[in-house]
């Protein structure tokens, strides 16, 4: 074990202190930027096991932690320095808190002494990181660091899922603190579930047409082969908001596929008609309610601030599906039934050969060429056309920021979920305009020789927002955008490219540059004029 002075023995330097804590919780990587107040943290990072990414930019940080955490379903950790780089962070934390993702933020901050002063990069960081985060804490000093970090890991690895920032003034990351003080536990409550399973167990006993709605709550509870063999046992069939898909194969019999305003007929025929929704890890989102009836609902989440329906259960799906074992169902055969007049998948032609190639059949040949791939894809039209035409076959395996959709998250997110599965096959599907938000993340795909597909849909406008105009306003201002050459830019940085204008090109070239496991940028040349369809009416 280290030490930073030989005369302090029993004692540990502060960000030494938050390494062992954060290596002993398997953590492997670290995204961030370097910065004057955050120094002490990487000069043990120099020193550690850990593996440093070097971000180019501190947003690029978050959300590379962000991907890293929804693919390996553990927790992601980004650091930036006080100022301007911890300001940088807050759009990716933000993401990250409208989907749930667990995350330390850790933000090095100008010395306890200055703090409050006019000095150079001093501001109220807590008040930015408060309403976008789980807990945001101020570090006074070396030990209350310890703890506070020790209490985040034990929040969002055992209750409420979410991003923690912790605050550290440079002085106190240089501080010593008592070894007694890493080892030593602390202890956290914990909410338990006993008090309400009888009503559920009531309610779930006495209906008759069953639906569980899955989220990403199950991801996070590691309770996917639970859901599965509870579902399995008692023939209810399963819907899945936007992340949790693949919780339940989107091929199973008992899978409906999403629900919502982007839902199957299946998945919203079966939540309007249902008389019991078990919604195990999901949020009711706007979207997600579109696609609710009038039964009744048993939702199952740890935070209790988003609890809804008739009986509200804070806790996780995992512990909440190990106490139906049990559980006597109904025969569900007839619902089945009803439910199985309806559409599981969407119906969207692909088949186009004309020039302009269409974005959707760009699309399809990117899915279809990457069967078995990891897909990672950013905001705008093409996720709705990655939506519409992907079957997710495994959770964790589409990679989207749903919540908030903010243009950029694509390419850093890819590097996080390349690092977190360094055994599969990474396919980043983003637009011209997403791209250009964060394309400087380039260099680290070079510098780490990461063997990301990038493939740009380029129709040289904000698409989305284009066709927005067209509905509302029946005008377009300030969408069409004056490209530069991405294919020469990724040249630029040492990464194979090619520009597609073929239809018939794109397939082959995916398959080609898998195989290569090397980097490699796509830029698909789109109908600007395509348009994606709009949603379809609910049953």
């Amino acid at each position: 074990m280290q030490t930073q002075n030989n005369d302090y023995t029993d004692k540990l330097g502060c960000a030494d202190a938050l390494l062992k804590i954060l290596e002993s919780n398997k953590v492997k990587h670290i995204f961030g930027h370097p910065g004057e107040q955050i120094l002490p943290f990487y000069e043990a990072l120099r020193k550690s096991n850990l593996k440093h990414i070097l971000m180019r930019h501190e947003q690029g940080a978050v959300h590379a932690a962000d991907a890293y955490s929804r693919v390996s379903s553990n927790f992601g950790v980004c650091v930036s320095t006080a100022g301007p780089g911890a300001m940088n962070l807050v759009m990716g934390v933000a993401a990250a808190f409208k989907d749930s993702v667990p995350m330390i933020v850790i933000t090095g901050d100008v010395p306890r002494h200055l703090k409050g002063k006019n000095v150079l990069q001093n501001m109220d960081l807590n008040a930015v990181f408060e309403p976008i985060t789980l807990k945001t804490f101020y570090i006074e000093n070396a030990e209350q660091g310890v703890q506070k970090l020790k209490y985040a890991l034990e929040l969002i690895q055992k209750n409420k899922t979410g991003p923690v920032h912790l605050n550290f003034p440079k002085d106190v990351l240089e501080e010593q603190v008592d070894i007694e003080v890493i080892n030593k536990s602390i202890e956290y409550p914990f909410k338990s579930l006993l008090d309400e399973m009888g009503d559920a167990k009531k309610l779930i006993e006495k209906c008759n047409r069953p639906l569980i709605l899955a989220g990403a709550g199950i991801i996070w509870a590691h309770a996917v082969s639970e859901l599965r063999d509870f579902a399995e046992r008692n023939s209810i069939p399963v819907a899945t908001t936007y992340p949790a898909r693949g919780v339940l194969s989107e091929d199973h019999p008992l899978c409906l596929g999403m629900i919502g305003i982007r839902g199957t007929d299946a998945a919203n025929f079966a939540g309007k008609n249902s008389d019991l929704i078990l919604a195990l890890g999901c949020k009711f989102s706007e979207n997600t309610k579109i696609g609710v009836g009038k039964g009744s609902i048993i939702h199952v989440n740890p935070d209790e601030n988003i609890l809804y329906g008739d009986l509200k259960i804070q806790g996780d799906a995992l512990t909440f599906l190990q106490q139906l074992n049990s559980i006597k169902i109904k025969n569900t055969v007839k619902w089945l039934s009803e439910i199985g007049k309806y559409r599981r998948s969407y119906d969207i032609k692909t088949s186009y050969e004309e020039l302009p190639i269409k974005p959707q059949r760009a699309i399809k040949d990117i899915l279809d060429a990457s069967e078995n791939s990891i897909t990672v894809t950013d905001a705008g039209t093409l996720t709705i056309w990655i939506t519409l035409l992907k079957k997710v076959i495994e959770p964790s395996s589409l990679i989207f920021s749903g919540g908030f959709g903010p243009m950029g998250y694509g390419l850093p997110a890819a590097i996080g979920a390349a690092l977190a599965a360094p055994d599969r096959k990474i396919v980043l599907i983003t637009g011209d305009g997403g791209f250009q938000m964060t394309m400087q993340e380039l260099a680290v795909i070079a510098q780490e020789n990461i063997p990301i597909l990038i493939c740009i849909i380029n129709n040289c406008c904000l698409g989305l927002i284009k066709q927005w105009q067209d509905i509302q306003y029946s005008e377009q201002f300030e969408v069409e955008l004056e490209n530069p050459d991405f294919v020469a830019i990724a040249k630029a940085y040492g990464i194979e490219s090619k520009r597609i204008e073929l239809a018939d090109n794109i397939y082959k070239t995916v398959q080609k540059a898998i195989k290569s496991n090397k980097p490699f940028l796509m830029e698909i040349m789109v109908d600007p004029q395509e348009k994606i369809p709009l949603p379809q009416n609910l049953i």
